[in-house]
């Protein structure tokens, strides 16, 4: 097999370990690990902190890491991001003309948003061949949160030259089929677009049975059903029928709702509980990655949410870890949309309308008052991992892609 030279661009990498980095170091290591010439184009900040200033140019398990600077005013407010991504684009821009030469693979993440805009214009003066990774796809995301600080003129302008980088690409690979859709609908070339989804590792992040669990035990939920949303507390959520089904199963002792995490929704979520004097809600820290397996066991049911007007652009990645630990999920979301279809498809949860509290309510308590019923749910979550989501399989998809 001929050794390739890939060049992959994100803002996060190793030694962060937020889940998009992890997605990178995996993939990089590996393929670094077969010999090919694997370089990362990232910053020098972790995503957790922005002051952290990591060595400017490494070699880690043998790829080599081109650390750029940036500015550092970090997500507190928009106008300090919009100069962190600017500051990135230029660096990032300049070290990836330096190094990509003839026929190299350049990878292009979607951290910072639109950096397949450079990357596509550099790849043509210097030959090389452009590969999209889309997480998320933007200006949309933008767009759906109401986040937009420009004219639709402009708006317009940004995903005709987003579409036009997508279309440069020798491939773009999603999340699903729901992303593909959209890819579609923008006319981009179905033979330019590859599903590979992100992954959990299965040597690594396995079931945990509750009388096994440190965690479960450490926070006195031994003798409950727990319900648990774990991940990021984001605006792409709705939570606010997660906090009514919390409300309306106050006085059942049993059900217990844990979130796990952090996020822009933590704080308002945090006042509910305390005005409605909620005793059935617990909030827990992000956990060490090292500790997934076992805070992911401590559920009995996830939850996850993401808004409809957010399906084909977001993929939400915690659904992988649900399924590597055999637990049921319940979705709220668009039905037709690339988690539910799953769901619905395979059994291993419920979806449910985003906005239907008294579904949420019924679908809790029936897998709170059969444990056969979610015991049976969880055991098709993890067949589901083991056929579609392992790291193994998404390792060898993206090794055919990038070598083949």
């Amino acid at each position: 097999m001929a050794k390739k030279k890939i060049i992959f661009l994100n803002r996060y990498f190793y030694p962060d370990d937020s889940d998009n980095s992890q997605l990178l170091a995996d993939l990089a290591f590996h393929l670094a690990d077969q010999d090919h010439i694997v370089y990362v184009i990232t910053s020098r900040q972790r995503y957790d902190n922005t002051n952290a200033n990591l060595d400017a140019r490494t070699i880690t398990r043998g790829v080599n890491i081109y650390r750029v600077w940036t500015s550092s005013f970090g997500r507190a407010n928009l106008l300090g991001r919009a100069f962190d991504y600017s500051s990135f684009y230029l660096s990032a821009s300049w070290t990836l003309f330096r190094l990509a030469h003839k026929g190299d693979l350049v990878v292009a993440k979607t951290d910072p948003p639109l950096i397949s805009i450079c990357a596509a214009y550099i790849c043509k003066l210097r030959r090389a061949q452009l590969i999209n990774w889309l997480q998320v796809l933007f200006p949309e995301v933008a767009g759906a949160l109401d986040m937009k600080k420009f004219s639709d003129k402009t708006y317009h302008y940004i995903k005709k030259i987003r579409n036009s980088s997508l279309r440069r690409a020798r491939k773009n690979v999603v999340l699903g089929d729901a992303m593909k859709r959209v890819l579609w609908a923008n006319r981009i070339n179905p033979s330019k677009i590859r599903v590979i989804h992100n992954w959990a590792d299965e040597k690594t992040i396995k079931p945990v049975e509750p009388e096994d669990n440190y965690l479960r035990r450490s926070w006195g939920l031994n003798k409950k059903f727990v319900v648990c949303y774990s991940g990021g507390m984001g605006r792409a959520h709705n939570f606010d029928v997660i906090m009514s089904a919390a409300e309306k199963l106050r006085n059942n002792k049993q059900i217990h709702f844990l979130f796990i995490g952090g996020g822009a929704q933590l704080k308002t979520l945090q006042l509910f509980v305390v005005d409605k004097m909620l005793e059935n809600v617990m909030f827990q820290p992000n956990q060490e990655p090292d500790q997934l397996a076992v805070s992911l066991s401590v559920a009995d049911v996830h939850l996850i949410s993401l808004k409809p007007s957010l399906e084909g652009l977001i993929v939400p990645s915690k659904f992988y870890g649900i399924t590597a630990v055999g637990r049921p999920a319940i979705y709220l979301g668009d039905q037709i949309g690339e988690i539910a279809s799953i769901i619905q498809e395979t059994s291993c949860g419920y979806a449910l309308d985003g906005d239907d509290t008294d579904s949420l309510v019924e679908s809790i308590s029936s897998l709170a008052d059969d444990p056969d019923l979610c015991r049976g749910m969880g055991i098709e979550a993890r067949k589901l991992f083991d056929q579609r989501f392992t790291k193994s399989r998404a390792l060898a998809d993206w090794t055919q892609l990038l070598t083949g």
